[in-house]
């Protein structure tokens, strides 16, 4: 079959999924008469498809109401552009014991990844922060770091203290005057921060990539303090912090927020 004559197929095929789809969910639910709260529902199930299948229920029911075989459109108020707020993804409670073990008490991990990690994971660090951050950013007196924008040092944990010490260790192996903590083959023989590959896959040997491990704190924080506060902390826009509010997040992103929010995760 040539790709053209696939591509037509699909082309109609897919119209006719998304109707079949949406009838099964409602079907299934128990109920035979759709409304804009079961649409949304279906919509929400495929949040990148979000507008094709819109598309595609507008024409059904458009059809569906000439004949007479309902009585209102419930896509009529629905708009194709998906509500401004955080889909990403976040870990659960236990998914945060096992990196905090992990990095805390696994002595082959990787220090890079240690940090980079568990600055993430308490502390909410972009990896853009900790991959700027420069050795006379430490202050040992009061065990804190700068990073990046933030107004103010940021007061580190003893688990998160010793993981730094651990990187710092490892960066004086080293015959470098690199002024960054994070020194790698590449850039001992200059001054330029790790590159951005690198902290691309520095974490890639736990499973979970840093933006997922710094939106879960975010998350956390911004629904237990207020998020005008966390916002100026973090030297952040206010309306970015506002994102990550729970009536923003999906209910099982948030499900375990009574429990662990503003916690840091113990040792199992």
């Amino acid at each position: 079959m040539s790709s053209t004559v696939m591509w037509v197929v699909e082309t109609i095929r897919r119209p006719w999924a998304v109707r079949a789809s949406v009838s099964t969910s409602v079907t299934d639910s128990g109920k035979y008469v759709v409304d804009v709260h079961d649409v949304e529902a279906f919509l929400a199930t495929l949040p990148r498809a979000r507008k094709r299948r819109l598309t595609v229920l507008r024409q059904f029911f458009r059809f569906a109401r000439s004949k007479h075989i309902v009585l209102v459109d419930p896509t009529r108020t629905l708009t194709a552009k998906e509500p401004n707020g955080f889909r990403g993804r976040t870990l659960t409670l236990d998914q945060q014991r096992e990196l905090f073990h992990r990095w805390t008490t696994e002595e082959d991990v990787h220090p890079h990844e240690a940090l980079v990690g568990m600055l993430a994971l308490l502390h909410g660090a972009s990896s853009s922060e900790v991959r700027m951050l420069q050795v006379t950013d430490v202050d040992p007196n009061a065990q804190s770091v700068r990073l990046g924008k933030r107004p103010h040092s940021v007061p580190l944990d003893p688990a998160s203290w010793t993981v730094l010490q651990r990187c710092l260790a490892h960066r004086e192996a080293w015959p470098t005057a690199n002024p960054h903590v994070m020194v790698t083959k590449g850039t001992t023989a200059g001054r330029s921060p790790a590159s951005t590959a690198h902290l691309s896959h520095v974490l890639d040997a736990c499973g979970y990539p840093p933006r997922t491990i710094r939106s879960t704190r975010l998350v956390d924080l911004v629904n237990t303090i207020d998020p005008k506060l966390v916002a100026a902390a973090f030297g952040m826009d206010p309306q970015a912090a506002l994102i990550y509010l729970a009536d923003h997040v999906d209910s099982g992103r948030v499900a375990d927020l009574p429990k662990t929010a503003g916690t840091t995760p113990t040792r199992a």
